[in-house]
């Protein structure tokens, strides 16, 4: 019998972190996370990435046109920022009272 592979692996970032992106156009932009899409291992940051869409008018938006939205980023483009240091650190998991918690690698603390 094959043994399976977790689908979906654990990520080390979660919605509303504050991450800086690294890689790509949106190079140097930080935000918020929006949404984590983990079977693309993608993530939405909040006005970072915006690319224009075109709409149709609609209920929600009268006029229709050119809207800007934020689009998704790859996981691997983006970093944590340190909560205390405000700097991008990496984040490790280690055991807490029996609870596995989030930590930033940089200052020790742990993320919340």
């Amino acid at each position: 019998m094959e043994r399976r592979k977790n689908s979906q692996p654990k990520l080390k970032i979660k919605k509303g972190d504050t991450v800086k992106v690294i890689a790509g156009e949106s190079k140097g932009q930080q935000g918020k996370v929006l949404e984590v899409m983990l079977s693309d291992r993608k993530l939405i940051v909040e006005r970072v990435n915006l690319v224009s869409k075109h709409t149709k008018p609609n209920a929600k938006n009268t006029q229709g046109g050119i809207v800007k939205q934020e689009a998704a980023i790859h996981i691997s483009n983006v970093m944590l920022v340190d909560p205390s240091s405000g700097k991008t650190t990496r984040v490790g998991r280690k055991l807490i009272d029996n609870k596995l918690v989030r930590y930033a690698k940089k200052s020790g603390e742990v993320i919340k």
